[in-house]
């Protein structure tokens, strides 16, 4: 029985952990980031997204922390109304992922 406890305990923590090291960024942390130079400019994030996919338009946008990484999440519609999920570095403008979303 003290082994069961101790791998539901850990099992447990092992969630809270992984929970904890991802996170949405709100509009004064993002714009504060931003501000300081750390990530690179919202304008610039969407001009990537928007050139992977030529005449699409932005439908949401999300800046994230997730284990001391920030990422920016783009979703798109293109002209063909196909939706596109990307993801970008938000340090350095990479484009990370790139796929429709299903």
């Amino acid at each position: 029985m003290k082994i069961l406890t101790a791998l539901f305990t850990a099992s447990i923590i092992a969630m809270t952990a992984s929970i904890a090291h991802a996170r949405d960024l709100g509009p004064d942390e993002a714009l504060r980031l931003r501000d300081a130079g750390t990530i690179v400019s919202f304008e610039k994030l969407n001009a990537t997204a928007l050139a992977k996919h030529p005449g699409a338009t932005i439908s949401e946008t999300e800046l994230k922390e997730e284990y001391g990484k920030y990422t920016y999440q783009v979703e798109l519609r293109d002209p063909q109304s196909l939706e596109w999920d990307l993801e970008l570095d938000a340090v350095s403008g990479q484009v990370l992922k790139d796929h429709q979303d299903t």
